[in-house]
């Protein structure tokens, strides 16, 4: 407990990744390896860890589903919906000394490395690199053409869950975000603020 107070993580793991307990790095060293113990049932969904199967499971039932009042986003975690209403804000609240914003704190302890200068992942293709294996295992989709992730409805397919998610929204007609000045709509805030420009004129 008393490492809590104190912040030692002694269990290290060679890619820079430090905890304050065995048991976190027993299920951090399952990434490199991309061991998955535990699977879904009903789908293809698999984890290292038996609380995220649990919420996993909520999802198709809705169970404890926390819902979103400005979309139709929903999540089964406070938590992660918290995060996601600052897309809604554009609030950025975890700051760096060098201007550097970001909406979760994972990001800002990612960024705080690059004024260190370690970069301890790369790419064995490219001069790529990087401090965390998820982006190196993303990276590596480029050189492979790999595309894991695929639409339910349609032949889509794509390399990450996040475009997945998106492209989803265009079955159920859910292009939420509208423009005030013509037809267009678009399932993303962002490319909206983009297409905003075709009318203002701002580059």
């Amino acid at each position: 407990h008393m490492r809590i107070h104190t912040g030692e993580k002694p269990y290290k793991c060679v890619c820079g990744y430090s905890c304050r307990q065995a048991g976190y790095l027993k299920i951090h060293m399952q990434t490199h390896t991309d061991e998955k113990l535990l699977q879904c049932n009903e789908c293809v969904f698999k984890t290292t860890t038996a609380i995220y199967l649990k919420k996993h499971m909520r999802k198709p039932t809705g169970e404890n589903l926390q819902k979103c009042s400005e979309c139709d986003y929903s999540s089964t975690s406070v938590g992660n919906l918290k995060i996601h209403m600052l897309t809604h804000t554009d609030e950025k609240p975890f700051k760096c000394k060098c201007g550097y914003s970001c909406r979760q704190a994972r990001y800002l302890k990612v960024h705080m490395l690059t004024h260190t200068g370690e970069e301890p992942l790369k790419c064995s293709e490219c001069e790529y690199s990087t401090i965390t294996s998820e982006y190196l295992k993303r990276h590596m989709r480029i050189h492979t053409g790999e595309k894991p992730y695929k639409c339910s409805e349609c032949d889509y397919i794509c390399a990450r869950s996040g475009y997945l998610r998106i492209h989803m929204r265009t079955h159920g007609g859910q292009n939420l975000h509208k423009c005030d000045e013509c037809n267009y709509t678009t399932p993303t805030l962002g490319v909206l603020k983009v297409h905003m420009r075709t009318h203002t004129g701002e580059k």
